[in-house]
């Protein structure tokens, strides 16, 4: 998964992009060290590539991978989160999951089709962008969840009820539990699950066979089932649940979960300062 056919832009610091196939783009999120953790300046990079292929004629899809041992494992909770912003939000309760979900909802927006190409595990925010693109394969053995649910909200993004209906959605976000590429693929949360060392393979195949389509076209068909979500209530539900993820905030556990995990860190940080 080490991305040494990529395209190493100086500017790009969380990402690599090649062209593997023609007219078809790559991104790699590309932080191995740090599991793909999404901060901001990757979803910076993400999108802004995105928006270069949408605009380049010699692109008419682009897949999303990760370098290294996995997808991603999730949003970067060692970094800034707010330090590097890719558009402007709201403040207020609900501002980071809005935030977030206005980005993803962006990559549904664009007029051509993103694949994602999952491996080793996609946690909490590497599901949320897994969840963003229109097409996704994963490794047989690849592990998905969102165990975040256990201790402290609800997803950023809820989109659960609508790619794999309310019992399915149910017990992942009620156990935090997660599934490998085989049980998503049977639940309908990816599209297909191939063996891990063939699924690079299968996804530029299936990229290609999309590619064939003229982007002219294709942007109407990806609109077509887009739009048919947004009157399935979708966006509506996402943003509502924004103000749920929000409230679970203020819930007694989650706080003392909170307070706990805060004084674990002044605790190391004063025996940081005492062995120095």
């Amino acid at each position: 998964m080490t991305p040494s056919d990529a395209d190493h832009d100086p500017g790009l610091e969380r990402i690599a992009v090649d062209r593997p196939v023609e007219h078809v783009a790559r991104i790699t999120l590309n932080r191995p060290e740090k599991r793909n953790a999404i901060d901001g300046r990757t979803r910076i990079e993400l999108f802004d590539a995105l928006h270069v292929h949408d605009d380049d004629p010699d692109v008419r899809v682009t897949v999303i991978r990760g370098a290294g041992p996995c997808f991603s494992s999730g949003y970067d909770l060692g970094s800034s989160l707010w330090g590097d912003k890719p558009s402007w939000s709201a403040d207020g309760d609900g501002k980071w999951s809005r935030h977030v979900s206005d980005g993803w909802f962006g990559m549904w927006d664009l007029a051509k089709p993103v694949i994602a190409q999952v491996h080793g595990y996609a946690l909490a925010g590497g599901t949320e962008l897994m969840a963003a693109c229109d097409l996704a394969y994963a490794a047989s053995d690849a592990q998905i969840g969102y165990p975040v649910t256990r201790v402290l909200s609800p997803p950023d993004m809820q989109f659960h009820p609508y790619f794999v209906g309310i019992r399915h959605a149910m017990e992942l976000l009620l156990t935090g539990d997660s599934i490998t590429g085989d049980e998503a693929a049977r639940m309908g949360l990816v599209n297909r699950a191939y063996p891990a060392a063939a699924l690079e393979a299968a996804v530029l195949d299936i990229a290609a066979r999309v590619a064939r389509v003229p982007s002219d076209l294709q942007q109407i068909n990806k609109r077509s089932v887009h739009r048919a979500m947004d009157i399935m209530g979708v966006r509506a539900a996402i943003r509502a649940g924004s103000d749920l993820q929000a409230l679970a905030g203020h819930q007694a556990s989650v706080r003392e979960q909170m307070r706990r995990a805060l004084d674990a860190v002044k605790g190391a940080q004063k025996s940081d300062r005492v062995e120095g």
